[in-house]
């Protein structure tokens, strides 16, 4: 497995790499949102961004596994990510359906403060902060919240990251 030329390493290596941009510019965005922009994101928000972090060394893995010849290893890895990016996107349209009152969201998000209300000492200190609740959105550009953006980034990314695992499993069957 000798370290090949980029000429080489083919589509598998450009959609990689490409993913693992966006993937990275994707969580910088919502990070700016959030200590920049000063949007606090909700439980479901946060929970959005385990695929952005998972994914970003994978991907880097699985382009040093192109890059080495490990081909089978890195369409592995970029079908994993594929799926991810996928559950990911459910969770998006999960929330954003929440924020459009299309179904309810979880319990944990619905910024019930009963429980602060009928305790003392430190709990009642808490009832004071903000809650950030799940199903109202804080933020919309085109009729998008951040999570219905989240769901349109996921499922564009899934498309490319599943395209690269299958021209990597390409370039390995072509090269037994």
């Amino acid at each position: 497995m000798a370290f090949e030329g980029s000429a080489e390493r083919g589509l598998a290596y450009q959609l990689g790499s490409f993913a693992l941009f966006i993937s990275i510019a994707g969580i910088g965005v919502a990070l700016a949102f959030q200590y920049i922009g000063g949007y606090i994101p909700c439980p479901l928000c946060l929970m959005q961004r385990y695929a952005y972090y998972a994914a970003i060394p994978a991907l880097f893995l699985a382009l040093a596994l192109v890059s080495s010849g490990a081909r089978g290893w890195a369409a592995a890895i970029l079908f994993v990510v594929a799926l991810a990016y996928l559950a990911n996107t459910g969770l998006g349209v999960y929330h954003a359906g929440a924020e459009w009152k299309f179904w309810p969201g979880p319990d944990s998000c619905a910024g019930d403060q009963g429980l602060a209300a009928n305790t003392g000492g430190l709990l009642k200190d808490l009832a004071t902060i903000r809650v950030v609740r799940c199903d109202e959105a804080s933020w919309r550009f085109m009729g998008l919240s951040f999570a219905g953006w989240n769901a349109v980034l996921s499922l564009f990314l899934m498309a490319v990251t599943l395209r690269a695992a299958f021209s990597a499993a390409e370039a390995r069957r072509r090269s037994l």
